[in-house]
């Protein structure tokens, strides 16, 4: 028998939540034992104090350190016991968590705090784990003790109707649970899924699966840990998230040739490389970037990049190799910064937020994931550099610069061409 008790001041409460339900029935059937510990029973006085004022001066009353370490050692003196203090700094209740205690331990003890929290000796001298329910406040720790021992007691055998009631629900399979139907068939206009009436169980468990993940993807998207997944299920989400990109970032690239800085500070332009060209290109249409500048004022430069693009598009290379067709689909050749602003404002209708890079941290003034968040909602241009960086009056066209690419040792000098493709990586959160 599974045994959970609770050390409270109000004992009351938490028989009065176990009368009812599915746990209710375990207890009569002798599956689990649901054991409230009236902590008065172990203080000390005419009034049997459980708290009082805090050393040093502030607001709120603290959970005296003795009677819960009175109660904590008359409940092991009957049996071993893990003691559980439920307190916001303690680790994040889960399903796992709930499955682990189900799984590992026949006897819990929760402290239920109160106030301002319990006396610190009281985790030096008793507790074996800190646990929270949620990133929110409760008057007591009474609220997340009934949580917790509902969802850990589910999980005994015995406890529910259904052995397998637990294994497809939502946490368990790492993703949010499926639509469930029951009767009438139909009910103000709304039908139940034909999938569902027509008795093809591998169909039903496709649809299950996939609706899942719909689900998922849209209420709980940080669930989605793909190493939690079965394979089918991954590669429907892969599938899912590339197909979803296009359709959802407004995100354009520029790589800029002129105005830049020599590496003694004056302003050139630099030649456009082959290199970057290709590479370059691969990557904005591997991450669904809208389109690819490569901005040059220098006829020539753009006359030979154009010869190369045109190679892959429309000449041998488009037969010889069609993915480099594809990727250099969206790139176009422009002769300066401005051109490139008109080119996305007729798009879009609205001038894009600009974003430069740099590889100086100091000068960040945006996330990668935050320019990830605004792109699904506004045009956004994120500019990259060649030479030796950005002329002065570049930077300051920019709305935005966003964090840099940093290393783990001192070194720091990736190529333009790898900073896109980790930068982008990091935007799209592939």
């Amino acid at each position: 028998m599974k045994t959970y008790n609770i050390i409270t001041i109000f004992p009351e409460m938490i028989t009065s939540v176990f009368k009812q339900g599915v746990v209710s029935k375990a207890v009569e059937k002798g599956i689990i034992s649901i054991n409230p510990v009236n902590l008065r029973d172990y203080a000390e006085g005419r009034h049997l104090i459980t708290d009082d004022y805090q050393y040093g001066g502030g607001a709120g009353l603290v959970m005296k350190p003795e009677p819960i370490c009175e109660a904590v050692s008359a409940l092991k003196e009957k049996s071993d016991t893990f003691v559980v203090l439920l307190d916001p700094r303690g680790i994040k209740f889960t399903q796992k968590t709930a499955e682990n205690f189900a799984t590992n331990y026949d006897n819990i003890t929760f402290i239920c705090g109160r106030y301002e929290g319990v006396d610190e000796r009281v985790r030096e001298l008793v507790v074996d784990m800190e646990l929270s329910i949620g990133d929110f406040i409760l008057t007591g720790g009474e609220f997340a003790a009934i949580t917790a021992i509902d969802s850990i007691a589910r999980l005994v055998p015995g406890v529910l109707g259904d052995e397998t009631s637990a294994d497809d629900e939502s946490f368990t399979t790492g993703m949010l649970e499926y639509p469930h139907y029951t009767r009438p068939a139909e009910y103000k206009g709304l039908k139940v899924p034909d999938v569902l009436t027509q008795g093809n169980h591998a169909e039903i468990l496709k649809w299950r699966v996939d609706k899942a993940i719909e689900i998922t993807q849209k209420h709980r998207p940080d669930l989605l840990h793909i190493n939690q997944l079965d394979i089918e299920s991954r590669k429907k989400i892969c599938a899912e998230q590339k197909r979803g990109l296009s359709k959802k970032l407004k995100l354009n690239v520029a790589l800029m040739h002129y105005p830049m800085k020599d590496k003694q500070g004056d302003i050139v332009a630099t030649a456009i490389t082959n290199l970057d060209l290709h590479d370059i290109s691969r990557s904005c249409r591997t991450y669904s970037v809208e389109k690819y500048y490569v901005v040059t004022p220098i006829e020539a430069q753009r006359e030979i990049a154009s010869r190369v693009i045109n190679h892959w598009m429309d000449g041998f290379g488009s037969t010889y190799n069609p993915n480099r067709m594809e990727a250099f689909s969206h790139t176009e050749l422009k002769s300066s910064f401005s051109e490139v602003i008109l080119d996305i404002e007729k798009r879009h209708k609205k001038r894009p937020l600009i974003v430069a890079t740099t590889a100086k941290p100091d000068r960040a003034t945006i996330t990668a994931k935050h320019l990830g968040v605004i792109s699904e909602q506004q045009p956004v241009l994120l500019i990259f550099g060649t030479g030796w960086g950005f002329a002065d009056e570049v930077l300051e066209t920019a709305d935005y610069i966003v964090e840099a690419i940093e290393g783990v040792g001192e070194f720091n000098h990736l190529s333009v061409r790898s900073a896109v493709a980790i930068l982008l990586d990091r935007i799209t959160e592939i």
